[in-house]
């Protein structure tokens, strides 16, 4: 028998990355050349676009760092600060006719006893104490000028109606109280906190909150070192759910006659930025929530005593003994 004849050889296939063949089979992935390099890059890019991956974490991958990497902790921290900051800064708005902080008559920023995070009592020589359904508001500042960090030590004055619609230092009846305004320095994560009540809704504008920040506590004193001047806006839903309760029966046909998109504060954007988080029920109290960037490399444009209406009763901006408007 003769011998037979040898099998064909198998042929030898160029070695792959990534199911691409590499152009220079002989050297490590990484001694590709710029081309493969930028390929292989562009490559994990559309795939991580659509897995929902950012693309900060593919840039890491490429250059080689690992989890445990400092590169890694770098980019960790600044996705925690650029989550910190994200959003754009809360609009100016007008400090209303009824600021208290000396712009439009009295100011209570003066008084001995101003900051506390309880505010709805009376302090100094005035007494009293308003009623409402139980509210916590938190406002959480936030320096965009330094990357979104946390800004600590700002002073925030806060001030609000009460749930029958008034004012306290200009409303009939209630000149004579300085409840529902208070002041807080934020923490070290930017946060104030007040206890109050839920306010009311009167005749011509959105249920909302007053709030101006300063540098510092030694600044409150005066409004011209105001950095931001703006509004918290309350949701809908809990406040026709609020205003069922009694005390706030005015509050119902007000509600119903007003919109967020109407409403010549939040109008612009139906207060895109301001409409606040909020969680609770009526019984144990509510806790409104609101993130609040500030620019402080901004002109502040808000402030000032017009523009806001004026609740039944009440006497109108610009003359705090003036009619109601």
């Amino acid at each position: 028998m003769g011998t037979p004849p040898p099998h064909a050889a198998t042929p030898t296939l160029p070695p792959t990355y990534e199911g691409r063949a590499l152009p220079r089979p002989d050297e490590e992935v990484v001694d590709q050349g710029l081309r493969f390099d930028v390929d292989t890059l562009l490559s994990r890019r559309r795939m991580l676009a659509f897995l929902g991956i950012g693309s900060a974490t593919l840039g890491l991958a490429a250059c080689g760092a690992g989890p445990g990497s400092s590169a890694a902790s770098t980019s960790s921290s600044a996705a925690s600060s650029a989550a910190a900051g994200t959003g754009s800064e809360i609009p100016e708005e007008t400090a209303g006719p009824y600021p208290g902080d000396g712009s439009n008559g009295p100011n209570v920023l003066e008084e001995s006893g101003i900051v506390r995070s309880d505010i709805r009592s009376s302090f100094g020589e005035m007494s009293g104490t308003a009623e409402g359904v139980p509210m916590t508001l938190e406002l959480s500042i936030a320096d965009l000028a330094n990357g979104g960090i946390p800004f600590e030590g700002v002073a925030v004055y806060v001030w609000h109606c009460t749930r029958e619609g008034g004012y306290s230092l200009y409303s009939d009846g209630i000149t004579d109280q300085n409840y529902l305004r208070g002041v807080q320095v934020a923490d070290a994560s930017g946060t104030v906190r007040f206890t109050s009540v839920f306010p009311a809704c009167y005749d011509g504008r959105w249920p909302h909150i007053h709030f101006e920040v300063y540098p510092d506590q030694a600044g409150i004193t005066d409004s011209a070192n105001v950095i931001a001047t703006s509004q918290v806006a309350l949701p809908q839903d809990v406040c026709a759910t609020v205003y069922a309760e009694e005390g706030y029966e005015a509050s119902v046909s007000n509600l119903s006659g007003v919109s967020l998109s109407g409403d010549n504060v939040f109008g612009d954007d139906g207060g895109a930025s301001q409409l606040a988080t909020v969680t609770g029920n009526v019984r144990s109290g509510y806790t409104v929530t609101l993130p609040v960037r500030i620019d402080t490399t901004t002109t502040p444009t808000g402030g000032g005593t017009g523009g806001d209406g004026a609740p039944s009763g009440a006497p109108g901006g610009g003359n705090p003994g003036g009619p109601p408007r």
